[in-house]
């Protein structure tokens, strides 16, 4: 009997190392390609970042001196970070805001709303595309169809280029990225019906009407979704890229220079390889703290039933 216990012991053994060499059989694509194109690079660009490098020649290691010329011996820079930061702050609440705005409307039960989501999400399947950036840099162009708008209702005589002007070329952007609100609207979408009903019929006995009941039940039921929406948005638009180099180029006087088209002019136009890993470590370190700053706050905030912090 206890030769036949071991016996089955082995091939239970053997049967879950066949079990475990299939599973990794099965996922060895995504791991060749999750340490082909995203460890590997990272660990690449480490290096670079400690060293000159102009893709011509080999690289020379400085230690910090990439670190210390961003710091204190690049002005533009700071004003890249500074767009940025600015960007951030004006489309992640605007996005947030319209999207569940929408999601609460479209959450009632009336004609077509099928419909009127996948139209209202659609912006968001090609707002990240060249041909939408084009698109909009011609609706805000001093023959664009926002100027003659303006102009035959009265509210300007005549048309100017939003997306070159140093005041507006900014906010062309962020109401360009306040537009693409259709993936937070559908996961606020997926958060307001997993609320129980029961909670708003509670509230009406008791007196309350939709508004209370909002700000009582729907948003507090809703912080967790607001919270991962908050962070997704928040590192998404941190990267933000192809909009301002389609519609302003960054300019004018670099006021749309966002970080990560600094970043790329930095290592594909003036070929500082180096300089542009360097800025690429520093973005990632801003997004994590931020990211982290943001999961800190969210047990004073965040709602969870539970009532167990993050």
């Amino acid at each position: 009997m206890p030769r036949l216990k071991k016996g089955k012991s082995i091939k239970r053994v053997r049967s879950l190392e066949y079990d475990n060499l299939a599973g990794y059989i099965f996922i060895s694509p995504w791991l060749i390609g999750f340490f082909a194109f995203m460890v590997i690079p990272m660990i690449v660009s480490l290096y670079l970042s400690y060293c000159r490098y102009n893709i011509l020649t080999p690289p020379q290691w400085v230690g910090l001196q990439n670190f210390k010329d961003i710091f204190y011996n690049d002005p533009r820079f700071w004003q890249a970070l500074k767009v940025t930061f600015t960007y951030v702050v004006g489309a992640v609440p605007l996005r947030l805001f319209f999207a569940l705005f929408l999601a609460v409307l479209f959450s009632q039960k009336r004609k077509m709303v099928g419909l009127y989501r996948t139209m209202y999400y659609i912006p968001s399947l090609i707002g990240g595309s060249v041909a939408v950036a084009v698109m909009w840099r011609q609706l805000f162009g001093v023959s664009g169809a926002l100027n003659s708008f303006l102009i035959k209702t009265g509210v300007l005589e005549t048309g100017f280029g939003w997306n070159v002007h140093p005041r507006t070329a900014l906010l062309s952007l962020i109401i360009l990225a306040a537009w693409q609100f259709g993936s937070p609207m559908l996961i606020f979408l997926a958060g307001l019906k997993q609320i129980p009903a029961s909670l708003y019929e509670s509230a009406a006995i008791d007196g309350a009407n939709r508004v209370q009941a909002f700000f009582r039940i729907t948003l507090p039921q809703l912080t967790p979704i607001i919270f991962f929406n908050l962070v997704m948005q928040t590192i998404n638009n941190f990267m933000v890229f192809t909009q301002a180099y389609i519609i302003t180029g960054g300019q004018p006087f670099d006021r749309t220079l966002v970080y990560v088209l600094y970043l790329f002019r930095t290592g594909f136009t003036y070929n500082k390889m180096g300089y542009a890993s360097a800025l690429a470590w520093i973005l990632l370190f801003i997004i994590g703290v931020l990211t982290a700053v943001i999961f800190r706050s969210s047990s004073y905030w965040v709602y969870y039933e539970s009532g167990g912090d993050l």
